[in-house]
Parts: C-alpha cells; sequence; structure tokens
C-alpha cells in the first residue's frame, strides 16, 4: 500500500550542486588570464599606501575645499559648462544624423527579399549589409581622444574638434546598438507591412519603432551622458569645455576651482540620469 507522508511524497533534495564543478574551473580559469594582465598592467596598490604619497594626496585634496565661488570665476565655469554641454550636444547630434541611416541599412528586419524565406535574406542581400558593418566598426574602433588629437591637429584648438570626435565614434556605437534592437524587436508587424507594399520607411516607423522607441531613447540618452564626460576628458587636449579649464587649474594648483568643477560635473550627469528616466517614463 502507497503511502501518502509528506516524507515520502516529497522528493529528497540532491547533495551537491551539479554546476559546482564547471564554477570551479571557470573561477580558476579566470584567475589564470586574469594574473598574466595584472603583470603586464605593473598593478602595484601599495604606492598608495607609502606614507610621502599619502601625505602628497592629502595636502592635494585639502586644497580642494572649500570650493571656489566667487563670481569672476563662477562666470567662467558657466560658460565652460555650456561650451561642453554644447560640444556633447552637437556631437551627438551628427552621430544620430549617420547612425540611423547606417543602422537601417544593416538590419535584416526591413528586408524584403526575407519575405519569402522565412525570415532570412537572400545571400546578395546580406553582402550588401557587409559594408555598413564595417563602417560601424571602424567609426566605434578607434577612442574619440585619439580623433580629438587628430582634428586638434587639423582644426585647431578649441570645441571643433571635440564635436567632430564625437561624432565620429558615437556614430559607430548608435548605428551598431540601433540595428541590434531593431532586430531584436518582433518583426511580424514590419514583415506584414512589407508584404502588403508599404515603403520601407513607412514599415520602420510603423512596424519597429514602437517597439524599439523607449530601448532606443534610453541608450541615447545614455550615450549623451557619455558624451558630456568625453567631452571633459577631450578638453584635456585642448577641445574646449570643462576639461581644458580642469586641466588649466590644476597646473595651477587651485585645488578649489577644480573641486568646483568636479561638482558641477557631477551635476550634469546627475542631469542626464533624470533626464533618461523622465523620457522613458514618458514612452512607457
Amino acid at each position: 500500500m502507497l503511502s501518502n507522508s509528506p516524507a515520502t511524497a516529497t522528493a529528497s533534495p540532491p547533495l551537491r550542486d551539479p554546476a559546482a564543478l564547471p564554477r570551479l574551473l571557470l573561477t580558476v580559469l579566470a584567475l589564470a588570464l586574469l594574473w598574466p594582465g595584472l603583470q603586464l598592467s605593473e598593478l602595484n596598490l601599495a604606492v598608495l599606501l607609502d606614507r610621502g604619497n599619502a601625505a602628497t594626496m592629502g595636502s592635494f585634496l585639502g586644497d580642494f575645499w572649500p570650493p571656489a565661488h566667487d563670481g569672476e570665476f563662477l562666470a567662467l565655469l558657466g560658460r565652460a559648462t555650456l561650451e561642453t554641454l554644447a560640444i556633447a550636444t552637437a556631437g551627438m547630434a551628427l552621430a544620430w544624423l549617420l547612425a540611423v541611416p547606417c543602422a537601417l541599412l544593416a538590419t535584416r528586419v526591413l528586408s524584403v527579399s526575407a519575405l519569402a524565406r522565412g525570415g532570412r535574406p537572400v545571400w546578395w542581400a546580406q553582402a550588401l549589409r557587409w559594408p555598413v558593418r564595417l563602417l560601424l566598426i571602424v567609426l566605434r574602433s578607434i577612442p574619440e581622444i585619439v580623433w580629438a588629437l587628430l582634428f586638434v591637429r587639423a582644426v585647431g584648438l578649441g570645441p571643433t574638434a571635440g564635436v567632430l570626435a564625437i561624432a565620429i565614434t558615437y556614430s559607430g556605437m548608435l548605428g551598431k546598438v540601433y540595428a541590434e534592437i531593431c532586430e531584436s524587436v518582433d518583426p511580424r508587424p514590419a514583415r506584414a507591412l512589407l508584404a502588403a507594399g508599404s515603403p520601407r520607411l513607412a514599415a520602420f516607423a510603423y512596424g519597429v519603432l514602437p517597439n524599439a522607441a523607449a530601448e532606443m531613447l534610453s541608450y541615447t540618452v545614455y550615450r549623451w551622458e557619455c558624451a558630456i564626460r568625453a567631452s571633459v576628458v577631450m578638453g584635456f587636449v585642448g577641445a574646449g569645455g570643462l576639461g581644458q579649464q580642469i586641466d588649466l587649474s590644476m597646473r595651477m594648483f587651485a585645488g578649489g576651482e577644480v573641486a568646483s568643477m568636479l561638482l558641477t560635473f557631477f551635476a550634469l550627469v546627475l542631469l542626464a540620469d533624470q533626464l533618461s528616466r523622465l523620457l522613458r517614463g514618458r514612452l512607457t
């Protein structure tokens, strides 16, 4: 006679995790790969505990208080902040204008030849997308700081070099991610519109964009936040904005001015984060 007691009805749990050995092997492999990297990078955390270095760092950080707040400096800080925002925004606008057409050409969702082949385009349609994908790889493979150095030599010191550097690098990033977002949404609405004779732009606007708009907008605002940070970094090579003023203040050992600029930079990143949350909330 079968027993209905909970002890016999419930199967006993396994005594050991079956994935423990693979996890252990992956951890050992990760550590084995990480150790040569640490050796090549010459990482030495002991220098942070050196008494002389700690005294120098303490003296440097002590100059950060109080932050500079006189009228003349605040006016200079305001102009540098607006210049940083202008560099990031203009660079992102140019990057977006280049990224959107490249993303539409690189995605397979709008392929007409895929309608009769179960969603798989013909070979020559796939071959035509490779030059666009290669262009996006080339655009994003070189860091914006390198482009800024090149454009400073070409167009001179100032914000123009920063705008062009952001436009080139971020167009490759935006185009790649936009194409992947478009391919990750449900392709059936766009394919139904294409099968009914709709133009590709209309199929994208009514079949793909409604499902991808929130994610694309969130990533765009995130990249704009990254562009603000990049414009500050590029200021150290002469591309204008907050970075150039921070470089000048650090050379003059004006810790209070550096502190005020770092607080302003923190406020800019916080503003970008809140803007992303607001826009995403409006869409969803």
